[in-house]
């Protein structure tokens, strides 16, 4: 069974993955899990009380297919990622950071050589990350060696990524991912 583990700092961004964790648990029948940094229930930008699963240090990358990095201003308040980031990608695991997330993701050092992408280039800079070479200034998600990042503001693009490196691509994705865009279309 395909599994996808989300990490959750204090304060997340409870609406960045929660496309990919409602369609791949309730449509795709995956197994979805949370970890936070202690393992202790954390409280989302807005007011949802999660309890998770486990600890980012319980994380075992041989029990799961994606790492997914929620965005939230937690990650800018000392919570790190680097360990579980590194052992997930060096296992050959998807690993996904959207948002926040991608602030935090910069900080392991992984996407320092890889196309990327998140809240804006000055604003993943303050990381500490020596990437920005490679930062790609795209309104959609960018992926680069099983490493995929977007900005806050496409999780549907971030959701699509995702569930194309699972091998699920296909036009019924294609279709859903179409419904979330028409709200955008202009009307004739």
């Amino acid at each position: 069974m395909t599994t996808i583990v989300t990490l959750l700092p204090p304060e997340f961004a409870d609406w960045e993955t929660a496309l990919i964790n409602g369609a791949g648990r309730g449509f795709y029948g995956f197994e979805t899990r949370y970890a936070t940094p202690d393992g202790a229930p954390v409280t989302s930008m807005g007011g949802l009380q999660v309890t998770p699963d486990m600890g980012f240090a319980e994380v075992d990358p041989a029990k799961l297919d994606v790492l997914l990095i929620c965005g939230g201003e937690g990650w800018r308040k000392g919570v790190d990622v680097g360990d579980v980031a590194a052992r997930a990608h060096a296992a050959g695991k998807v690993v996904g950071a959207i948002c926040d997330g991608v602030w935090a993701l910069a900080r392991t050092g992984l996407i320092d050589a890889r196309p990327h992408t998140g809240n804006g280039v000055k604003e993943v800079a303050d990381s500490g990350y020596a990437g920005g070479d490679f930062y790609r200034d795209v309104p959609g998600a960018v992926t680069s060696d099983r490493i995929i990042t977007a900005a806050g503001t496409a999780p549907v693009a971030f959701m699509g990524a995702v569930m194309t490196a699972l091998g699920k691509g296909n036009a019924e994705l294609d279709y859903y991912i179409g419904l979330h865009k028409a709200q955008f279309e202009k009307a004739a």
